[in-house]
């Protein structure tokens, strides 16, 4: 487990990441319904990846890391954790907006998708990323023993 753990925690932050680069790739103001279906699909592949990383992470901290003291007295440990949770609040918007616009293809209507909403998407999706990609530096920082 102390191999599988770790894994499948790198394993969860690279889907989750591809999730994130999919949904900015894919959103645009003028999307057909199977786009939106796959944007739909995409964000909840997403948020299972973010699941995995939050449980595998807890496994990691609690279980078969270096024990909960060692991270709990390390501040690039609590920033790295504050950026997980600022990431998962910010994803909240997309997916409620993602889950509208698949609602409406499932009653067979064409979402109204304004232009606006997926500007502000698509920042919020940005913002996500670049949270996202400093995450792991945070980490390496942690392990490297910097903060203690």
């Amino acid at each position: 487990m102390t191999i599988v753990i770790p894994y499948l925690h790198f394993l969860s932050i690279m889907v989750l990441m591809g999730g994130l680069i999919a949904e900015h790739l894919i959103l645009k103001p003028k999307l057909t319904n199977q786009q939106v279906k796959t944007l739909a699909t995409v964000d909840l592949i997403y948020g299972i990846a973010a699941v995995m990383v939050l449980v595998t992470g807890l496994l990691r901290w609690f279980v078969w890391g270096k024990g909960a003291d060692y991270y709990l007295s390390n501040p690039f440990f609590h920033t790295k954790v504050t950026l997980f949770i600022i990431v998962g609040i910010i994803s909240i918007w997309p997916t409620i907006l993602f889950l509208k616009w698949r609602k409406s293809v499932k009653k067979g209507e064409t979402p109204l998708i304004e232009e606006k909403k997926v500007k502000r998407t698509l920042m919020l999706i940005r913002i996500q990323l670049l949270l996202v990609a400093l995450i792991p530096l945070l980490a390496v920082m942690v392990a490297r023993g910097y903060g203690t």
